[in-house]
């Protein structure tokens, strides 16, 4: 079967050239092919259309090899070439290789031109799906993958560097956060594909109200962040105006219409805060009191620090239920594709307040990472997580435990200490641990990350980048940190079956992961076509409500003779140390 390929031809002698075409005729290729023999003649060849490799004399009396390999690094090409010379010597083929060139050929030893075409073609193409793959993941490291929206990280750099473009002109910034209200309840009824478009739809109506030199956001969930460069005060709360008359019409999604309300909250720097950080906390207060007293919008004020006082009472009894041991751990199973059988577990916090019930983790970890008790949460976690195991590991079953660290709990230097005080506490064998990161915690301070990060590595604890493709800022960096496993968020997970998309963001996670050695586990698997989808893409390992929900210890010692997945097992002193 002939296979097309695109070549252009860098030589002076036309016969030459003929006889090249000849050659990869004669190979099973149809040439599309252009000679040229000086740089402005390559120069507009390259420009003018895409090309698959380029052949080059070596030395011609208007052009050379060299200049070609030059030219193609002004205009930033990455295309397979080769050297094809009659007259070139070891000491320029040295050369030619040191500028760029992937082989030369000697034209009177012309067996090895088909063969080293086919395979430069061949590396070609894996370091095109490599640059693809890098572009998309450091995309998906700014911009959220639903609405294509900037993300949290990105809108938070945005904000700083508008305060600091402000702080130079003298001039105001503005922020809103919107949280649209009862989200919960879209997603509930109606399922998740109408939550999706509604989040869509909302991105598209903001858009409509706003200047090009705004930023609009989707921070996360339900939750927008618009950044207002250069404005004062009255021009947010007109803004503000603006987008609550936009969202009056419902949002129509086949033919049934869904209301959509908002709450709104502003900041102003440098009003409201000097920063960043201080200053999207502050318009996040002003949003949460819009939403309690259904003011549509307001603005930050100091006196609106009193309006969650549940939220500070919240801590204090979180800081008891720590200390009384009044918090219990779920555990999710992971699945490897190639066994079918369970091969860990995830340990996850739960808080059942004697008062108000059931309270979902997102309430209170976040809070506690602010307040500085995520420090003994953490502690307790893993202390937790060690203590139910050894209980587990009773039974003989072999079984890798993962836990979560926070921002505030990779910054902390003493972290390796305590975490080995532990593994020693319980007996524990560090390789049976494994200690889940987001990136976005990891980019906070990176340095330092790096130093924690590998203390923990050469204790014998599995690191795992938890949320991969969510917050990412360096994919250079990603190849320094000493982690093993990257987990899919399950974000895009979640979406591949409907989603044509996001099965692309999964495969080209799964491949960049594969690319750098590194075990692809994917979160988020609620169904028998994603679980197969994810085994056809050669994804390692699983976890999601298809295999199981997270359990407490007793049902998943039930789960684990009840499941068709299995468990592997050990000899108990494997366990500990």
């Amino acid at each position: 079967m002939n296979n097309s390929i695109r070549v252009l031809i860098v030589e002076d002698s036309e016969d030459d050239a003929t006889l090249l075409i000849r050659h990869l005729k004669n190979g099973n290729h149809t040439p599309i092919c252009e000679r040229v023999e000086t740089y402005s003649a390559m120069k507009n060849a390259l420009e003018k259309k895409p090309w698959d490799i380029i052949i080059s004399d070596y030395s011609m009396p208007q052009f050379s090899g060299l200049a070609a390999l030059d030219l193609m690094r002004e205009l930033s090409l990455d295309l397979p070439f080769i050297i094809m010379s009659g007259t070139i010597g070891e000491e320029l083929a040295v050369e030619a290789m040191k500028a760029g060139a992937h082989d030369y050929i000697m034209k009177n030893n012309t067996a090895r031109l088909i063969p080293a075409i086919e395979r430069e073609l061949r590396e070609a193409k894996v370091r095109k799906e490599r640059k693809q793959a890098e572009e998309l993941v450091q995309h998906l490291a700014y911009y959220d993958v639903l609405t294509d929206l900037p993300n949290r990280t990105l809108f938070r750099d945005r904000v700083q560097q508008a305060i600091l473009f402000s702080q130079r002109e003298k001039k105001q910034v503005a922020i809103l956060i919107l949280d649209l209200d009862r989200f919960k309840e879209i997603n509930d009824t109606l399922g998740h594909h109408y939550g999706d478009f509604v989040l869509k739809e909302v991105g598209e109506r903001l858009g409509g109200v706003l200047r090009l030199s705004d930023t609009i956001a989707r921070l996360g969930g339900d939750e927008f962040g618009i950044l207002m460069p250069s404005s004062e005060a009255k021009h947010a709360k007109h803004v503000a105006l603006k987008i609550l008359k936009a969202l009056e019409p419902p949002i129509v999604m086949q033919e049934l219409p869904i209301a959509v309300e908002v709450s709104i909250g502003i900041g102003i720097y440098p009003d409201h805060g000097s920063n960043a950080d201080s200053l999207i906390q502050r318009a996040d207060v002003a949003m949460y009191a819009a939403k309690e007293n259904g003011r549509g919008y307001l603005s930050y004020s100091s006196d609106l620090d009193r309006h969650s006082p549940r939220r500070l009472a919240l801590m204090g009894e979180l800081r008891q239920a720590i200390e009384k041991n009044q918090l219990c751990l779920y555990f999710q199973p992971k699945i490897e594709f190639n066994t079918n059988q369970v091969s860990g577990t995830e340990a996850l916090v739960r808080w059942q307040h004697p008062e108000h019930g059931f309270i979902p983790p997102d309430q209170f970890i976040s809070p506690a990472e602010q307040t500085g008790l995520i420090t003994p949460l953490t502690q307790w976690v893993l202390q937790e997580t060690m203590r139910k195991c050894c209980s587990l590991y009773e039974g003989g079953n072999k079984l890798k435990v993962a836990s979560n660290l926070s921002v505030r709990n990779l910054q902390d230097p003493q972290l390796p200490t305590w975490v080995d005080s532990a593994l020693e506490k319980f007996n524990f064998q560090p390789g049976y641990l494994e200690l889940e990161i987001t990136e976005s915690a990891i980019m906070v301070n990176p340095t330092n990350a790096l130093k924690v990060l590998s203390q923990l590595s050469d204790m014998g604890i599995g690191l795992c980048i938890d949320d991969f493709g969510t917050g990412y800022s360096s994919l250079g960096y990603l190849k320094k940190l000493p982690v093993g496993t990257i987990k899919i968020d399950k974000s895009f997970v979640i979406g591949m079956k409907d989603n044509e998309n996001d099965q692309i963001i999964v495969r080209s996670i799964i491949d960049l992961g594969h690319n750098l050695g590194l075990k692809v586990v994917a979160e988020g698997v609620e169904n028998e076509w994603t679980w197969n989808r994810l085994d056809e893409l050669g994804c390692d390992s699983a976890q999601g409500y298809y295999m199981s929900r997270p359990l407490p210890l007793e049902d998943l010692k039930v789960w684990f003779v009840e499941s068709p997945w299995g468990i592997k097992k050990c000899e108990k002193n494997e366990m500990t140390k």
